[in-house]
């Protein structure tokens, strides 16, 4: 019946061995118990049960059966020949293994319910399990699991608590092993927390017990398969298109950007609109940790870094590619984000001929991010007067582009800065462009708008000499 990716050892799946353990576990006087913990149903109540109680019974039972079936199915698919095998082959052949099975345990299930355990089924053999349906939700930007059976999901700006839930702390670490051991690193005990990346470029993090107290914690970035453009931030109310104009005019004029926020602010999403602006002429090396930037350009070399082996070596930090990065002729380098020693580097690109560079950083504001440059040049033991590293940073970075997520869930560019040089021992900056909040609407909504400051641009004539010439008007501000 369903030979062709069957076990050939194994004539018969093991159904006895596979349920003895689960079914001991069932309640003794339980006479059904023999049928396994899939037969095990909630005693009859008197009273009329709740519908919200039904549904999770049902789901439970589901959940058991499901269990069960995947025991099954490992014990009787060869898991080689799947590589091979199409999705439609492979689905029927689950089908086929289940309906088998089901029978040979008495149990029934309407057509729905059917169709719900082949796709779970389908997802646990194939994918990451509950976590599927979530990874191709495209309203879902992250995916939060706070140990087996509370999993948080991030739409629109706001957290909501997800129905799908794993069956154990056994069952979420079995999915984790799986995602980190494609990448080829590893997660347990002596090394208890792991960045990865999925196969559609999405970005994970885990820490696993003893160091996640009540059971592993799992985070997902989630990938974006239709790259935003500028015109689409704009469309989305993130800037407008007189400040779109002013971006595309720094870049294209080779200035130095850093993009600044929280997480979860746009950052990554700004960079990448950003590059956009870049010719297809130039030559661009990107540098991150987790590879998530989509350049859109012909001549891209990307790098990602690399963390220790079991053995505490071979390990490639993003200074390190950085290093190298300097010595491939780039004519821009893209780092994606600059949290450590790596900025010493950074900071000596652009300031050795390799304008344009851009990065992203953490930080509140534009002020704030200066003085997280100058805390990150002190903690990489870097013995410099406060004097010079401040010099070193207004010479080296043109302009910051502070990205912020607002209390309504909304993401906005709130400022555009520009750093114009020193003045005594401070470093002396200017803001164009700033969003300002107007009230609060009914529905939790922020009502505000995006203005000019009135201050022209201090490298207006930059822009002209290369042919950027910015008409006078898109700097004056808007007058109640």
């Amino acid at each position: 019946m369903f030979s062709r990716y069957k076990k050939q050892a194994n004539a018969q799946a093991p159904q006895p061995a596979a349920r003895t353990e689960s079914a001991a576990s069932a309640a003794p006087e339980d006479k059904r118990a023999t049928r396994g913990p899939a037969q095990v149903k909630p005693a009859a109540s008197p009273a009329r049960a709740v519908p919200a109680d039904k549904e999770k019974k049902r789901k439970e039972r589901l959940s058991e059966i499901k269990v069960e079936m995947h025991k099954v199915l490992l014990d009787s698919l060869n898991l080689a020949a799947l590589e091979q095998a199409t999705e439609q082959d492979l689905r029927a052949e689950i089908a086929a293994i289940t309906a088998e099975t089901l029978e040979e345990m008495s149990i029934v299930l309407n057509k729905d319910e059917r169709q719900t355990l082949h796709q779970e089924l389908f997802d646990e053999v194939t994918g990451l399990g509950p976590l599927e349906p979530l990874l191709k939700d495209d309203t879902v930007n992250d995916i939060l699991v706070n140990g087996p059976q509370q999993i948080f999901v991030e739409r629109s700006g706001k957290l909501e608590v997800s129905e799908i839930t794993f069956k154990d702390e056994k069952h979420l670490l079995r999915i984790i092993d799986k995602i980190v051991s494609a990448v080829g690193r590893r997660v347990d005990e002596s090394n208890p927390y792991v960045d990865a990346r999925l196969a559609d470029g999405s970005r994970f993090n885990a820490m696993v017990p003893p160091i996640a107290v009540d059971g592993s914690l799992v985070s997902i970035r989630k990938f974006k398969k239709d790259k935003l453009a500028i015109d689409d931030l704009v469309k989305f109310g993130a800037f407008t298109e007189e400040m779109a104009a002013y971006l595309q005019a720094a870049v294209a004029c080779r200035l130095n950007i850093i993009v600044s926020g929280g997480t979860g602010s746009g950052k990554t999403t700004t960079l990448n609109a950003l590059s956009s602006f870049i010719d297809n002429s130039e030559r661009i090396l990107t540098i991150e940790d987790t590879a998530e930037l989509q350049l859109q350009q012909t001549h891209v070399g990307r790098m990602e870094s690399r963390p220790a082996n079991v053995e505490g070596k071979g390990q490639v930090s993003q200074r390190d590619c950085l290093k190298n990065a300097l010595r491939m002729r780039p004519d821009r380098i893209i780092v994606g984000e600059t949290r450590g020693e790596e900025v010493i580097d950074m900071l000596q690109a652009m300031n050795t001929g390799h304008d344009g560079s851009m990065t992203t950083i953490h930080a509140n504001s534009a002020r704030d991010a200066v003085s997280r440059l100058e805390n990150m040049i002190a903690m990489a033991g870097i013995e410099m007067p406060l004097k010079a590293v401040r010099a070193q940073i207004a010479s080296a970075v043109n302009l910051i582009v502070q990205a912020s997520r607002l209390q309504d869930g909304s993401r906005r560019m709130v400022s555009i800065t520009e750093i114009t040089g020193m003045e005594g021992e401070v470093i002396s900056m200017q803001e164009v462009f700033r969003y300002e909040r107007l009230g609060l609407l009914p529905d939790g909504k922020i009502l505000g708008r995006f203005n000019a400051t009135g201050v022209r641009s201090f490298h207006s004539e930059r822009f002209k000499q290369w042919g950027y010439d910015l008409p006078a008007a898109i700097y004056e501000p808007i007058v109640d």
